[in-house]
């Protein structure tokens, strides 16, 4: 398996299962954990960080990527990343059924983004489902931010910090609390 082939697999919707998926998601995984302990355990120039995410994500990063470390991820191969996206300490991403986010964003400390999930009955509580994560441009993430699988913020949209966001935001609004829900419509660029 590549990690193209992954990449289409999840895309469409194939399932996380059987030998020759969880070998290499366990492979990928070590990689990935290799290169996190690098990333985290000392400094790093932004150039560095650049280069040390495209090594986790397996494609190019923008050079106007910025991060603060500590980051951690458990796969990194299916995390896509826009222009100019800054992601703050202490984040997590789950990011095997898919993270994109789009240019501009801003993440806040403490965001975690979870793209799989365990089914409910006991007998088959070890099998995943995945479902893709979606951050438009602009999207800000405040602190403590959970964002839960298969969700879609909208461009522009705020994410209140501690907000558990279980379903889609729509573009230029603030959402908060838990569940999120929208408190308010942010007016147009300038008028704030």
């Amino acid at each position: 398996m590549t990690v193209e082939k992954f990449q289409q697999m999840i895309a469409q919707g194939e399932p996380l299962e059987g030998t020759e998926m969880i070998t290499f998601m366990r492979e990928q995984s070590a990689q990935t954990r290799r290169t996190l302990m690098e990333l985290n355990t000392k400094y790093h120039t932004d150039e560095e960080i650049v280069a040390l995410f495209s090594e986790i994500t397996a494609s190019e990063v923008d050079p106007g990527f910025r991060m603060f470390p500590p980051f951690y991820t458990d796969f990194g191969k299916n995390i896509h990343l826009g222009r100019n996206v800054f992601i703050n300490s202490g984040c997590q991403f789950q990011d095997q059924g898919g993270v994109f986010i789009g240019d501009g964003c801003l993440i806040g400390p403490g965001t975690m983004i979870a793209t799989l999930n365990h089914k409910l009955a006991p007998g088959q509580r070890q099998n995943m489902t995945h479902a893709p994560v979606v951050l438009g441009r602009g999207v800000w993430t405040g602190a403590h931010v959970t964002i839960l699988p298969g969700v879609t913020i909208g461009d522009n949209a705020v994410i209140a910090a501690g907000a558990v966001v279980t379903k889609d935001v729509p573009a230029d609004t603030i959402v908060a609390g838990v569940p999120a829900r929208v408190i308010k419509s942010i007016r147009a660029a300038g008028q704030q």
